[in-house]
């Protein structure tokens, strides 16, 4: 699909890409840009990964010392 069929159709590429297919666009008979459905995820398997996985100790206190520079206090907007 030329840019310009893809920008007078917008909504129409949107809606093919939601339904799985994948548009390439092309300019000029290049292609410039691939138009496709978003990849599908969810927060529960990163949650898992993240539970079974065991550090080893260099690791753990690498993040450990990491942590501990951190501020949990947010810094206020300086007054005039």
């Amino acid at each position: 699909m030329t840019a310009t069929e893809a920008s007078r159709s917008f909504a129409a590429v949107l809606d093919s890409a939601e339904h799985g297919e994948t548009i390439v666009v092309t300019r000029g008979g290049r292609r410039i840009a691939v138009i496709g459905p978003a990849p599908v995820g969810n927060g529960a398997a990163l949650n898992d990964v993240l539970r079974r996985f065991q550090p080893d100790d260099d690791f753990a206190a690498d993040i450990a010392s990491a942590r501990s520079v951190l501020e949990d206090k947010v810094a206020e907007w300086p007054v005039d």
